[in-house]
């Protein structure tokens, strides 16, 4: 076994930098499904190559736990649970405690193993007087869109902010109009968190009052702007959305969500304006993805990037005293070149009609946002998930962050039958 070892350690280094990687791709604007089914299929081979080890597998993953080991938390918790170990669980549920970094790896896990894998461990976690296990509880179940049945509303009357914000989160989820006045009951709540959540999922049940806390949201920096921003526009009525947009690019620090609105408003009259932004470092690459997502016009495909790539840096450096520690949100998206588009959209602007809302060069329809979420970028797929939830009020909201296979039988597509390490 000793010879196994330096295999051991490297499926464990690739199986959670992979995973670790995946988090990051459920969010980029270059990853699509296809390149989310092949990531999947790496990360699940390294997984086999951890589980065909046993115990050893697991033991040598565990050695690797430590504040900030995301990956392997993800990979922990996975082989655990299908091994039924409650031993490791509880070990794992110790690290956690201590470690709350590490709960991203472990929802991760949650959302990645089939629901039979986790459903008997599901109701222990709902039950647990600990917020971290009941939040824990109610993210797999909205993960797998698995009603939680009356847990739901214990939740959502749960003392914790974040229970409460988890809850929310999983109501809107499933599209439980019927928690509609619990859930608003909280649309003012103090915890930010708490108040996303509960106007995201009221939103989309048609719950007008819950789209002006969403404005605030999408006109602030963070880790909920861009989830309000296709909310807001897939709910809002057009004319609204229209006014508002037009405040925001007048604004020099709201002009990047503003370009990114006018791609989800997806209407072809803003295109020459889009252009003009095209010569603006700072906003040429998203104004290139808002062309994109309006038009369909693939901007690496159809050779319509810079050839020569200009010096700029978005992202954090090396100066210490530099405040600047975001990482810039555009770096994977193409350079647009604005003469070339601008001669595209000379040829092809008049298979457009102004005033009409489009999504990759189709009229936003039911039809046509569910196409983005079989061929279009995770960016684009996120807002194309709210759309057809716009169409199909009823239906739980579809997970674009959800395993590839499963994501690929809920949209009736064949599922990679090659597993490549």
């Amino acid at each position: 076994m000793e010879s196994l070892s330096p295999i051991l350690h490297q499926h464990t280094e690739e199986a959670s930098f992979l995973a670790a990687l995946r988090d990051y791709a459920m969010r980029a604007p270059h990853y699509d499904l296809e390149h989310i089914d092949t990531l999947d299929s790496r990360i699940d081979a390294h997984l086999d190559g951890l589980r065909i080890a046993g115990t050893t597998g697991l033991e040598t993953l565990l050695t690797q736990l430590g504040p900030h080991a995301i990956g392997e938390m993800f990979a922990s918790v996975v082989l655990a649970f299908e091994a039924g170990n409650a031993q490791v669980l509880s070990r794992l549920s110790e690290h956690l405690r201590s470690a709350v970094e590490t709960e991203r790896g472990y929802l991760m896990a949650l959302g990645w193993l089939d629901w039979e894998w986790i459903s008997p461990w599901i109701d222990r976690m709902l039950a647990s007087p600990e917020p971290l296990f009941h939040r824990l509880g109610l993210a797999a179940c909205g993960m797998h869109r698995h009603d939680p049945g009356p847990a739901l509303l214990t939740g959502l009357s749960h003392a914790d902010p974040s229970v409460l914000a988890r809850a929310a989160r999983t109501a809107g989820e499933l599209r439980r109009r019927d928690l509609m006045p619990t859930i608003r009951a909280h649309r003012l709540h103090p915890d930010p968190a708490t108040r996303f959540w509960a106007n995201w999922a009221t939103a989309q049940m048609g719950d007008e009052h819950a789209l002006e806390p969403l404005r605030q949201f999408a006109e602030q920096p963070g880790e909920f702007q861009y989830r309000a921003l296709c909310v807001l526009l897939a709910w809002q009525k057009r004319e609204d959305s229209i006014t508002w947009i037009r405040q925001l690019i007048e604004t020099p620090e709201q002009q990047r969500i503003g370009i990114q609105a006018i791609g989800l408003l997806g209407d072809p009259f803003s295109v020459p304006w889009l252009i003009q932004q095209m010569s603006d470092l700072p906003h040429a690459r998203v104004a290139g993805e808002a062309f994109s997502l309006i038009t369909g016009a693939d901007l690496a495909l159809l050779d319509l990037e810079l050839q020569d790539l200009p010096d700029f840096d978005a992202g954090p450096n090396d100066d210490p005293e530099d405040a600047n520690v975001a990482m810039d949100p555009d770096e994977n998206l193409p350079w647009p070149d604005p003469q070339l588009i601008a001669a595209w959209w000379r040829a092809h602007g008049g298979d457009f009609q102004a005033g009409v809302g489009y999504v990759l060069g189709l009229q936003q329809s039911e039809s046509s946002y569910r196409r983005v979420l079989v061929q279009g970028q995770q960016r684009q797929r996120i807002a194309a998930a709210f759309g057809v939830a716009r169409w199909r009020p009823n239906e739980v909201l579809f997970p674009t962050s959800a395993p590839a296979w499963r994501q690929k039988m809920l949209l009736g597509e064949p599922a990679s039958p090659v597993r490549p390490l």
